[in-house]
């Protein structure tokens, strides 16, 4: 059995994600909306939401964009769904300000 070092599930997401922006044939701000929206289907966890918004807000995807997904959604998946899907990405944002937070006081200590 092959030894397992460094981050080999990382490197797994890593690699089942490259290239699939291109394959898809969307525009970047739709292939982000419509990755935001198969997460909120899936009923993802918050730390789900954390990269996608990230790149989603890199590239100019803005609040009432993502808002107008999880209605589109909303008929399909259900009203539960869609609501703990828009906790899941406050939840995120509050990890990514906490996170943000911890490493401006590590700076300000340095």
């Amino acid at each position: 059995m092959p030894k397992i070092t460094g981050t080999p599930v990382l490197d797994t997401l890593v690699q089942m994600n490259e290239g699939t922006a291109e394959r898809s044939g969307l525009d970047a701000e739709t292939y982000m909306l419509v990755r935001i929206a198969a997460l909120a289907a899936t009923g993802a966890p918050p730390v789900s939401y954390l990269a996608n918004l990230g790149a989603a807000s890199d590239l100019g995807v803005d609040l009432d964009q993502i808002q107008g997904a999880l209605v589109a959604i909303a008929p399909v998946v259900g009203g539960a769904r869609v609501t703990a899907a828009a906790t899941a990405m406050t939840r995120a944002l509050g990890i990514a300000i906490a996170i943000a937070d911890e490493e401006l006081e590590e700076a300000e200590e340095e």
